[in-house]
């Protein structure tokens, strides 16, 4: 497994790169915006893209994912049919931000426990609301690897004042679902650079574990 990240749109956002090295099958994750940046990775990589995975509905992370489905001729898959309030107002998004978006169905909706597929490489789905109520979350258990999109940074976490945001939901997936999966972990946030869980439970403000005791 190889991951390239390749910052999008205004917001900074960490769309990624993810290959299989075997097959050179490789996925987008979170094709929010700047699509001829993120063709040039590709073709830098040398890869083949066989789909497109998003992890929640804003338009930073999705804004642009049904035109590059359209253009390379993949599907999508994700996010967790909740965000369908989401990306069903990506048009209204993308004017009151500037920002390319487009409204989209995906090919595949994602529930928790599923898997997805690049290349050779499994994935598996795990279902984390609160910043919004459909996020998920994909984690390559043989490289202790996790695409969190916008649950969790290094040092923060996500927003919860968004329309259908939930505190607490946030707070649970984070310490129920993703710190179970060991200190080890090394993370993809949606924005900024990476950390580890353990890193996080040591000395984050928000969801440390003397934070939360």
């Amino acid at each position: 497994m190889k991951v390239a990240i390749i910052p999008v749109t205004a917001f900074e956002q960490n769309c990624s790169l993810v290959w299989c090295t075997r097959t050179m099958k490789a996925a987008l994750v979170d094709p929010g915006g700047d699509l001829d940046r993120l063709k040039l990775a590709v073709e830098r990589a040398g890869v083949t893209v066989e789909k497109l995975l998003i992890t929640h509905g804003h338009l930073d992370h999705c804004g642009s994912a049904g035109v590059l489905a359209r253009d390379l001729g993949v599907p999508i898959e994700g996010p967790q049919e909740a965000d369908r309030f989401w990306i069903a107002k990506l048009g209204d998004d993308s004017r009151n931000f500037g920002i390319p978006g487009e409204v989209f169905e995906p090919t595949r909706w994602l529930h928790d426990g599923d898997t997805v597929t690049v290349g050779d490489l499994v994935l598996d789905v795990i279902h984390c609301p609160g910043h919004t109520p459909g996020h998920v979350v994909f984690y390559h258990a043989p490289s202790h690897f996790a695409i969190v999109g916008d649950v969790l940074f290094k040092g923060s976490i996500g927003r919860t004042d968004f329309p259908m945001g939930n505190h607490q939901d946030l707070i649970d997936a984070i310490t129920k679902k993703l710190w179970p999966l060991g200190n080890d972990v090394t993370f993809l946030p949606g924005h900024g650079p990476t950390s580890t869980f353990g890193m996080e439970r040591k000395t984050n403000a928000y969801v440390s574990d003397y934070a939360l005791s």
